[in-house]
């Protein structure tokens, strides 16, 4: 079991995990989220912007969705590098919905393998994004 305090890079099946809030004015959250010590790391010129600070990653998206989520993102380590051998969407997909959980805005039967994504909410109704880009 790894010390909770030690910061490590290691990676669920579910991928690496950051927040995504949804914002209403994208510069005006950067320029918070930077005085908190997080640096811009991704993102487009207007409408999102991934952030980091240590292991801790934010997601800010300006007109994307109503709700902050959790994302989790297949093929990823919390250091954004990609890894080699890792658990496809579709098999994380599958094995959330033989146990039950059922999934929406499901984007995985489009292709076999690479990009694709779906979104299961929780008893709370709180949605989490599983978001593979590769």
């Amino acid at each position: 079991m790894t010390d909770n305090n030690e910061l490590s890079d290691e990676v669920s099946s579910l991928g690496a995990f950051s927040i995504s809030l949804p914002v209403g004015d994208l510069a005006a959250s950067i320029a918070f989220y930077e005085k908190l010590g997080f640096t811009a790391m991704g993102g487009d010129e207007g409408s999102w912007c991934m952030l980091k600070n240590g292991l801790a990653t934010i997601g800010l998206f300006q007109g994307m969705f109503d709700k902050p989520m959790l994302t989790f993102n297949p093929g990823w380590t919390q250091s954004a590098a990609e890894l080699d051998d890792f658990d496809d969407i579709r098999q994380v997909r599958d094995a959330l919905t033989s146990a039950g959980v059922p999934v929406d805005s499901d984007t995985t039967s489009d292709s076999d393998s690479g990009p694709a994504s779906f979104m299961v909410i929780d008893p709370d109704g709180n949605p989490i994004l599983i978001d593979q880009h590769r």
